[in-house]
């Protein structure tokens, strides 16, 4: 089986959002992309091979914004992380999510930046990464 993994890190010098629309999270440095299926100028994964896919990403945050981001497959809303920075004293917020989720071959998986959400984009912390897990 071939290999496909990436990892890629959202370093856009500071802060991303908050924008008044969803927007597509750019990862746009790239630490490993095997297989050439994410596009870090674009965000999206494409997936070459049909399968099984683990997907992870992780942010870090101020709390002058709520924050939070959503795992895409196409359409369809996988998981999602959410903070209300106004619920708590904390000066930071750090969050993650993860799924297994099965791929055809040009689904694409992305994360978004929900509307009036920020997160921190340099400083590498906040990543997105994905690999095959089996062939469906």
């Amino acid at each position: 089986m071939d290999d496909i993994m990436f990892t890629a890190v959202a370093d856009q010098g500071g802060n991303c959002g908050p924008y008044d629309e969803d927007t597509t999270l750019i990862f746009n440095k790239v630490i490993t992309n095997i297989g050439d299926g994410y596009d870090n100028t674009s965000g999206l994964f494409t997936a070459f091979t049909s399968g099984y896919y683990y997907f992870t990403f992780f942010y870090h945050a101020g709390t002058e914004h709520v924050s939070g981001l959503t795992l895409m497959k196409n359409s369809e809303v996988i998981t999602k992380t959410f903070e209300d920075s106004e619920n708590g004293p904390d000066f930071t917020d750090n969050a993650g999510n993860s799924a297994f989720v099965k791929l055809e071959r040009g689904n694409v998986v992305f994360v978004r930046l929900p509307a009036r959400c920020q997160v921190h984009a340099s400083d590498n912390t906040t990543t997105f990464s994905g690999f095959l897990v089996s062939r469906a």
